[in-house]
């Protein structure tokens, strides 16, 4: 069952809209306004995020753009009643992933869930996991202060970690990331992932990136995490 969280201060819509998704196997969770919707954001995980572009005390623009500024990747449909091209640039600037024009079919709304649900959002530009932080835009990538350099495949590989975190990303998957539809020997990807270890876990830090028995490989800040 997909997780999303609702951000609509219509009411009527909004009892709607949860009620029609749960018929659709969706859970959805809502909040009324942009500043509610943030706690949520910060509190649990979604799958997808539905927000209306017109709330009380935080609009859905300058909501999307925090989400973004602190490196939450949640897929972003904006729903709103403008349907001036200005407005929609302002929206994909701001980093949200799709638009639903008001009114609209829920059928609709329904496939353009399931089908964000299904990545993690590529606006966001600022990647964070515990003090490591990745930014896209800049290249650059540090730990508590400390520049970090990385391979290009190294660098792939941390973004597929970092995208996914906290979730395990199977060996299968890393090579997908990185190689597509052509992987290399077995042990190349062995000696990519030695090197990015070797690189963000220093020898005073709490290591980061886990070995996960039969599963894969997580990025997450763990204590007293055993292998």
């Amino acid at each position: 069952m997909l997780n999303i969280l609702l951000v609509e201060d219509d009411l009527d819509l909004a009892q709607t809209l949860v009620q029609y998704l749960a018929l659709e196997e969706i859970r959805c969770d809502h909040a009324s306004n942009g500043v509610a919707g943030l706690h949520l954001m910060e509190k649990h995980r979604y799958e997808a995020l539905i927000l209306d572009l017109n709330l009380p005390r935080l609009d859905g623009l300058s909501a999307c753009q925090q989400l973004r500024a602190r490196g939450d990747d949640t897929p972003i449909l904006m729903l709103t009643a403008r349907d001036q091209l200005e407005d929609k640039v302002e929206g994909f600037k701001a980093g949200t992933d799709d638009y639903l024009l008001k009114p609209f079919e829920m059928e609709e709304l329904v496939v353009r869930l399931r089908a964000l649900a299904r990545r993690r959002s590529g606006q966001v530009q600022r990647l964070c996991c515990g003090d490591l932080e990745m930014n896209l835009s800049e290249k650059n990538l540090t730990r508590g202060g400390r520049s970090i350099g990385l391979s290009p495949t190294c660098w792939q590989l941390l973004e597929c970690l970092m995208r996914a975190s906290p979730a395990v990303v199977s060996r299968q998957q890393l090579e997908q990331a990185v190689w597509g539809e052509s992987p290399p020997d077995s042990n190349s990807l062995k000696v990519h992932l030695f090197n990015l270890r070797r690189a963000i876990d220093g020898p005073e830090e709490p290591p980061l990136l886990h070995t996960v028995t039969g599963q894969g490989f997580v990025l997450k800040c763990y204590e007293n995490f055993k292998e």
